[in-house]
């Protein structure tokens, strides 16, 4: 969970609920949702600037729930409304479905009638004790898009891009005209991805970012955090990241077996104790990883190396 020079304090220079133009097809109008898990707040992404607009991870919605205080959006989806103003709606897209993503959907569609079309509908029971988000049970696309499946509008096209991992549903979206892509919470501006089994999977998270390691985006428009102006580059150091994450615990596990809670106190010095719970949800995932190709296993809470 390493962030990186950009600070919470900063939000205040992000404009919250406010149209900022990126590009001539993509405007941001940022969620009043700031946290230590979502930074300044959850990105929604307008795209178009003609008659159609699609809006990418429309975000959050009312107070929240108890224990996802991050998950509040009160007048998010007027926010949204207002920077579309005469363009009518015609897709409300979402990159996955944690809870400071996808719950503005309905009120957006009923308040424009327009379909809600991405991910597929998520919701665990007992996700373990999640630090980021939970899922929206209020979730109900009426189309799910499928790698590589296209949707467009006044002057744009926007392809998906399955990227599993962060959660077994999330979608990454191109514009094909101009080659942004939008990377949810799959990449991130600040910090790195919360990976949470059962359902996160640190394996199919590495593979999705070689995935987009080997694309040719331009730019990438993450959910929290700033743009990224260097995709490839980032990505490469993102996998580089994991891979030391993985021989600190094969390091640490060398020395005997452990389990998570002092894994994490070894490898996170310094860490906000608010992001200790992430922080073992992803050395978990990447145990889980290891633990399928036979390089550790576990007894109890206790891991060792094989």
């Amino acid at each position: 969970m390493a962030s990186t020079e950009f600070s919470l304090e900063d939000s205040s220079t992000w404009n919250t609920g406010r149209a900022v133009e990126l590009e001539p097809l993509v405007r941001r109008v940022l969620a009043p949702n700031p946290s230590p898990y979502t930074f300044t707040g959850t990105q929604t992404y307008l795209v178009g600037r003609g008659a159609e607009v699609a809006v990418i991870d429309p975000g959050p919605h009312g107070t929240g729930v108890a224990g996802h205080a991050d998950t509040n959006g009160e007048g998010h989806v007027e926010a949204i409304l207002e920077a579309v103003g005469d363009a009518t709606i015609v897709a409300i897209v979402c990159t996955h479905t944690h809870r400071d993503h996808s719950p503005a959907a309905l009120p957006l569609k009923a308040a424009t009638g327009a379909p809600i079309i991405g991910c597929a509908p998520l919701v665990l029971a007992d996700d373990g004790p999640r630090a980021d988000a939970a899922f929206d049970p209020t979730y109900r696309p009426d189309r799910a898009l499928a790698d590589g499946e296209r949707l467009s509008g006044d002057g744009w096209t926007i392809e998906a891009v399955a990227t599993p991992g962060h959660t077994s549903n999330h979608l990454c979206y191109s514009i094909v005209e101009s080659g942004a892509l939008f990377t949810g919470d799959h990449v991130m501006g600040w910090s790195t991805s919360v990976v949470s089994p059962p359902d996160g999977d640190m394996g199919a998270y590495m593979a999705s970012l070689q995935k987009l390691q080997e694309r040719e985006d331009k730019v990438y428009y993450p959910a929290h955090g700033p743009q990224i102006d260097n995709p490839r580059q980032f990505v490469r150091g993102m996998m580089g990241h994991r891979r030391q994450r993985e021989r600190q615990i094969l390091n640490l596990l060398g020395e005997g077996p452990h389990e998570i809670p002092a894994m994490v106190a070894a490898m996170y010095k310094g860490l906000d104790p608010r992001l200790t719970g992430a922080a073992g949800r992803s050395v978990l995932a990447h145990l889980v990883d290891m633990e399928r190709q036979g390089r550790v296993a576990v007894a109890g809470e206790t891991w060792s190396l094989t």
